[in-house]
């Protein structure tokens, strides 16, 4: 499949329909992903990016079907990483003078993960690659996600080409964002920014004005994953912008395991005595043995504060939710309040355990967390809705 974006741009990449995991395990791909490549033709023909290695034959064999693939002028490798670059190995094959355009940690990256001295041409901002009757002009963008990360922008067509800024993890035929449903693409939107960009928000904030300075005009942004947004196309940068600002909704997020239900009815008991004392506020409630790592978190960036709970086990918590704050810890959330609860048996460390992490993990500690001995009879329960009740008060929004 390819398409044209318009008389000068063609989108020759692959859509990934099968995709569910992405980054080894740790990324869910509920709705597939794309990797997209860009073809554009003027008095010189320039390809921006290949697609994931398993695809690299089909990549070539159906660049062949566009192109000579000898009479691609120029190569531009805005990242190094495999679902960017992984058809390289074997187009470069086919043509190994072709110049591959892209930053100096991108030949480092490139250099590490294929082993060939390709003919590299570094570039760093605001340099110009003439192309005929238009330029390339190129942005790092280190740390969006990687210190390799850059961006084009082809002028004339004033399309920018964002790289991993601005994409999702979105297989769909419809390649334009006007024509897919708008609630399942920004939900993909704001689950891949909570994901993967959160740790870099100031970078986020500070390359939107960097670019913005420029004063280019955007008529199109061709990300590297999911759809191309053609109508409005800054929305999506506007977005970002909140996003990055220490984003947060009218929400409270409670994350849980539990063994024998002790500690799932402490949940449950809180999130009663959170919507005692506030109505408006929104209350999500997680399972993090049982359901995916990837929508908590995208729930934890939404949300003003988390109460996170587990019963003792070994003087520690279970697994699924060490696992859960090392993420999260990761990610550094900020502008986000805290609490933890627990049931144990005899030792009741969890809850002090949990506090713990959610220190080092940035958040702000509203108390030292509650914790209710065996399964929580009325006594038990009652404390739980209290514990709510003062929780819902210490984090209102001002």
């Amino acid at each position: 499949m390819s398409f044209n974006i318009n008389a000068n741009v063609k989108w020759v990449g692959k859509i990934d329909w099968e995709l569910r995991k992405f980054h080894g395990e740790e990324y869910s791909t509920h709705k597939g992903s794309t990797y997209n490549s860009y073809l554009i033709r003027d008095e010189k023909t320039v390809l921006i990016d290949t697609v994931w290695m398993p695809f690299a034959r089909e990549f070539v064999t159906k660049l062949k079907e566009e192109i000579k693939l000898k009479e691609i002028d120029y190569i531009i490798a805005n990242h190094g990483e495999i679902d960017h670059s992984g058809a390289l190995p074997e187009l470069m094959r086919l043509i190994p003078d072709t110049p591959i355009y892209c930053t100096a940690n991108a030949v480092k990256s490139l250099k590490g993960q294929y082993h060939q001295e390709w003919n590299f041409r570094v570039v760093k901002t605001g340099d110009r690659l003439n192309i005929g009757s238009k330029e390339i002009i190129f942005v790092e963008a280190p740390m969006l996600h990687w210190p390799d990360s850059m961006m084009c922008y082809l002028t004339e067509d004033n399309i920018l080409f964002s790289n991993d800024a601005f994409g999702q993890h979105y297989a769909s035929e419809y390649m334009f964002n006007d024509l897919v449903d708008q609630d399942d693409l920004y939900k993909e939107c704001i689950k891949y920014y909570a994901n993967i960009l959160t740790p870099f928000s100031r970078l986020v904030d500070k390359k939107i004005k960097e670019v913005v300075g420029f004063n280019l005009p955007v008529s199109m942004i061709c990300p590297s994953h999911g759809v191309i947004w053609r109508d409005n196309p800054l929305q999506i940068v506007n977005k970002y912008a909140q996003w990055a600002a220490e984003y947060q909704e009218n929400q409270i997020t409670i994350l849980y395991d539990t063994m024998w239900d002790g500690t799932r009815k402490m949940a449950e008991a809180i999130a009663e005595g959170i919507k005692l004392n506030d109505e408006t506020v929104n209350i999500k409630l997680f399972n993090t043995a049982r359901r995916d790592k990837n929508d908590i978190i995208t729930e934890v960036f939404k949300s003003k504060a988390i109460l996170v709970g587990s019963p003792t086990v070994c003087k520690g918590i279970l697994s699924s939710m060490a696992g859960i704050l090392e993420e999260i810890k990761g990610l550094s959330f900020k502008n986000k309040k805290a609490a933890s609860f627990g049931t144990y048996g005899w030792s009741g460390e969890s809850a002090k355990v949990l506090t713990e992490l959610l220190n080092k993990a940035g958040f702000s500690l509203v108390n030292d967390g509650l914790k209710v001995m065996w399964n929580p009879d009325e006594k038990g329960i009652a404390e739980c809705l209290e514990f709510g009740r003062a929780f819902a008060e210490e984090t209102k929004l001002n």
